[in-house]
């Protein structure tokens, strides 16, 4: 596919994105959401493929579930999701919030982006939630590769305590994460996380809390790849 081709097909499914998949408040609208789920989002492909797994005990990660496998979930014991896509009216977000509140599970929402960096507010925030949220828990983004590798990380490093060299292996090409493409400005922090620890010790949690900036590493990460800012 040429890049023109490209650039024409990904401006036509973020058009279809946009208009569809917004609403499920009608059996018209319903309709056109589950197609949207199912096509756009790529729902058929997460039927068998499910990429979940148990990081901690109580604790699991995964890709984006549908409202029947939270049910599932939720005969596993599970009683509260992170929604690490955020907040949208979408599709994926209308029918989790939908079967959440049918099955009694609660819905927490942080927005991540697995080609992105968050700022470091939304970073506190999240580990925030890691220490307040009800368990068992499981938290997921869209493929459960990037940012559900990184939450995971993130999670066993500061809560856990876990070596970070452990910890960030979350990111993963098991789990379908490729360090060598955009997603891996996530690899990033931890590369300089570590390399300045290496020089001043320092914990990741107070590394985050006070020397994480997203501008800065974005960047950095850029800078690396021979890309100008």
């Amino acid at each position: 596919m040429t890049n023109s081709l490209k650039s024409k097909f990904q401006k036509v499914e973020r058009a279809l994105r946009d208009r569809y998949g917004r609403d499920i408040s009608t059996p018209k609208a319903r309709r056109h959401a589950w197609w949207h789920f199912q096509l756009l989002d790529h729902a058929f492909l997460r039927t068998l493929w499910w990429n979940l797994e148990e990081i901690a005990p109580g604790v699991w990660r995964s890709n984006q579930p549908s409202p029947k496998r939270l049910n599932i979930y939720k005969k596993r014991g599970i009683v509260s999701v992170i929604n690490l896509r955020g907040r949208n009216r979408q599709s994926p977000f209308l029918f989790e919030q939908e079967a959440c509140a049918k099955l009694g599970l609660t819905l927490h929402n942080i927005t991540l982006s697995a080609r992105k960096l968050a700022p470091r507010d939304d970073i506190l925030a999240l580990l925030e939630l890691f220490r307040t949220v009800e368990c068992p828990f499981v938290m997921h983004c869209k493929s459960g590769s990037d940012r559900a590798g990184f939450a995971s990380a993130l999670y066993l490093a500061v809560i856990e305590g876990r070596p970070v060299a452990e910890a960030r292996r979350q990111l993963h090409w098991k789990y379908l994460h490729l360090s060598s493409t955009d997603t891996g400005i996530l690899d990033h922090v931890f590369d300089v996380y570590e390399a300045e620890a290496a020089q001043t010790p320092i914990e990741l949690e107070d590394w985050l809390r006070t020397r994480y900036d997203h501008k800065a590493l974005t960047a950095s990460w850029k800078a690396s790849r021979g890309e100008d800012g």
